[in-house]
């Protein structure tokens, strides 16, 4: 009985080989296609490697790893704080009118320097502002007739000085705040444009008028006031040689645009005190070149 099973499950194997045999023959896609599929349900690797599903989960492995890199650089490029700031160095690194400036420590010194790269604070004010007795060219009480209160005491001084001499003077323009300046700055640079104006006028932070200790003036009759033709004047003369017995300089003296950095203004008065204003015309240097450690406005030429 073992025999005959043993023969008939024989039969059965050659049977179903030879049936397996002529359909390969035939080269049905139907058939091997029943196969594979056959196959893949019983055997799941194979699905997962080259059926749909496994197609897909593929991608949805490879997409998110190279989505957040795409989207790191992109945050990096246009938002990210790290490019932010080096393009702000590279900036202010490539213009000459923005390097080394820095903000004064102590504004209200009455020797500080305030020029093209030494600032004073946007917030600064000075606390000791008062009216001089003096006369000026306009009759409103506005702001610029007030400079700090030993500069006023000096410039009544000098006043009465070029008065006894017949050389009357009237003070032009004195304090400006911040604002004003701004205003100032930013009316010169609409009307001659800013490379023009830098060459005569500060920029907000930048100018001596706002610390309280720098004064335009001119002859009493306001002739040439702020204006080139000053420099021809008597009362011009009699300045350049007294004024530093009173505390005060020529802040911007002919032959030296290239060290302060503005054109010869021989009607700019700024009080410094009496010894440091003496000290710097018997040398014959701005108060850039008495100040050792100024930083210098303009670069050498190469």
């Amino acid at each position: 009985m073992a025999i005959l099973n043993s023969r008939r499950t024989t039969a059965a194997a050659l049977l179903l080989a030879a049936f397996m045999l002529v359909s390969a023959a035939c080269g049905d896609g139907g058939s091997k296609t029943q196969a594979d599929t056959a196959a893949g349900t019983s055997t799941p690797p194979a699905s997962s490697n080259t059926g749909s599903t496994g197609t897909s989960a593929d991608a949805s492995k490879s997409k998110p790893s190279e989505t957040p890199a795409a989207s790191t650089n992109g945050q990096n490029q246009t938002s990210g704080t790290p490019g932010v700031k080096q393009t702000a160095q590279t900036d202010i690194k490539s213009g000459t009118k923005t390097d080394d400036i820095q903000v004064v420590a102590n504004p209200a010194d009455v020797a500080v320097l305030v020029n093209k790269t030494n600032k004073l604070p946007d917030s600064y004010k000075p606390q000791d502002l008062v009216d001089p007795n003096v006369p000026f060219t306009f009759k409103e009480k506005l702001e610029k007739r007030k400079m700090r209160k030993e500069a006023a005491a000096a410039l009544e001084k000098l006043f009465q000085a070029a008065k006894k001499d017949n050389l009357p003077l009237a003070g032009v323009s004195a304090y400006r705040s911040h604002e004003t300046q701004k205003t100032v700055y930013d009316r010169y640079v609409k009307k001659d444009g800013e490379a023009a104006a830098n060459k005569y006028s500060a920029k907000p932070g930048h100018s001596e008028h706002e610390t309280g200790l720098a004064i335009d003036v001119a002859g009493s009759s306001g002739k040439c006031a702020a204006q080139d033709c000053f420099g021809a004047t008597k009362e011009a003369k009699w300045l350049a040689e007294h004024a530093a017995d009173y505390g005060f300089i020529i802040r911007y003296p002919e032959g030296k645009e290239g060290i302060t950095g503005y054109q010869y203004e021989p009607w700019h008065l700024r009080y410094v005190g009496v010894d440091t204003a003496k000290a710097i015309v018997k040398q014959g240097v701005t108060l850039e070149e008495y100040v050792k450690n100024a930083v210098p406005v303009t670069k050498p030429k190469s």
